[in-house]
């Protein structure tokens, strides 16, 4: 199977009810994506086909047709995505273990709703679990990181 992720072509010997998340991880070393529960409840696994948030515990490589990106892909080698640069400036971060996950999905939040309220922030995050209960945090950067977005 082909399949391109952060814009690199890879070929991947894998049956095709594997799990987009183990594939990213076992076969081709991608470990932002994390497992967190395998039922696609908590979001840690939130990785992009074409710009959508989806959950890749739960995600089978038979149903991947497009562009994989991960958070190793979200930014440029030379800038960090906007979400990211905000994630720091905030110190969302305590644990980390969900983060890859809290910020791809904060990213398809903000591609498409650029200027969220607050609840659209928690109804587009309430998916994405924060063992740490950062959630604050995640909001406060997701409002910079728009902020930002909108001056670009």
């Amino acid at each position: 199977m082909r399949l391109n992720v952060n814009g690199r072509m890879h070929e991947v010997d894998v049956e095709p009810d594997m799990p987009l998340l183990w594939v990213l991880r076992d076969e081709l070393g991608i470990t932002g994506p994390k497992y967190g529960c395998g039922i696609s409840a908590c979001g840690a696994c939130t990785v992009h086909i074409d710009g959508e948030a989806v959950r890749s515990c739960q995600t089978l490589m038979s149903d991947v047709d497009g562009e994989v990106t991960t958070i190793e892909g979200l930014g440029t080698p030379d800038a960090l995505h906007a979400v990211q640069a905000a994630w720091i400036k905030h110190q969302v971060a305590q644990c980390g273990y969900c983060q890859s996950g809290q910020i791809m999905q904060a990213a398809d939040l903000l591609a498409n709703n650029p200027d969220p309220t607050d609840a659209d922030i928690d109804e587009a995050m309430s998916g994405n679990l924060c063992r740490c209960g950062t959630y604050l945090r995640i909001r406060s950067a997701v409002k910079t990181a728009a902020a930002t977005l909108g001056n670009g």
